[in-house]
């Protein structure tokens, strides 16, 4: 027996199409208490899971010089939103190595991207 036959997956309408390398910007309702508020979370794509239960998408950035990773659920309803900032140029699906470097050595190269793709997101 299939996981799908067992659970239907609502795809998130929120999240945009996402490739490893992209740098987001991730708005995650927090729950704090009985408040609730929108907190963002920006980083880089390193890692995309896709799977029959929905899959997930992993998300890294260094803050005050050490590294930190969050995982997403695409079906989650926490997610208030996905916002691709710029796009990534890389070879790799994982992008596992970006732990071991810092600094300039963990930049990627941005994607071009043509004018006429860009206007018709729009």
């Amino acid at each position: 027996m299939n996981i799908a036959q067992l659970i239907e997956v609502k795809p998130n309408p929120n999240i945009p199409s996402l490739a490893p390398g992209d740098t987001v910007k991730v708005s995650v309702k927090v729950v704090e208490g009985d408040k609730e508020r929108i907190q963002v979370f920006q980083g880089v794509v390193i890692k995309i899971r896709r799977s029959a239960d929905g899959g997930s998408f992993t998300v890294r950035r260094i803050t005050h010089g050490i590294g930190v990773e969050r995982t997403f659920l695409f079906g989650s309803p926490l997610l208030e939103k996905v916002e691709v900032v710029r796009h990534g140029k890389v070879r790799r699906a994982k992008l596992y190595y970006l732990r071991g470097l810092s600094g300039k050595a963990a930049r990627i190269k941005g994607k071009r991207v043509n004018k006429e793709e860009k206007q018709g997101d729009g």
